[in-house]
């Protein structure tokens, strides 16, 4: 009977609003959602979690190879020791 006037029930006007409204709400999740996707581009340098991943060789360096135990020493005249860092007269006087 709706075809014949022309007029359309109001039940589908209502239906094409809701249609419109989860579309609408479905794109936004879709948005939203997108950005918890993890990014799918290689990395620059080796996968850690590859086992086969090349990797420098690790060497062992002492902190303190260059360090002697200066004890303990053996005592020494201190006269001796105190004209050893004492200053040079100066020869022109």
């Amino acid at each position: 009977m709706f075809t014949l006037s022309g007029a359309k029930p109001a039940a589908s006007a209502v239906g094409g609003r809701q249609f419109r409204l989860n579309s609408l709400l479905l794109a936004f999740a879709a948005l939203a959602l997108s950005g918890c996707m993890p990014a799918t581009t290689r990395v620059a340098s080796a996968d850690p979690a590859d086992p086969a991943a090349k990797v420098a060789r690790i060497g062992y360096r002492s902190t303190i190879a260059p360090y002697s135990s200066l004890r303990p020493a053996t005592p020494a005249p201190w006269r001796g020791r105190n004209d050893a860092v004492t200053p040079q007269p100066k020869q022109d006087r």
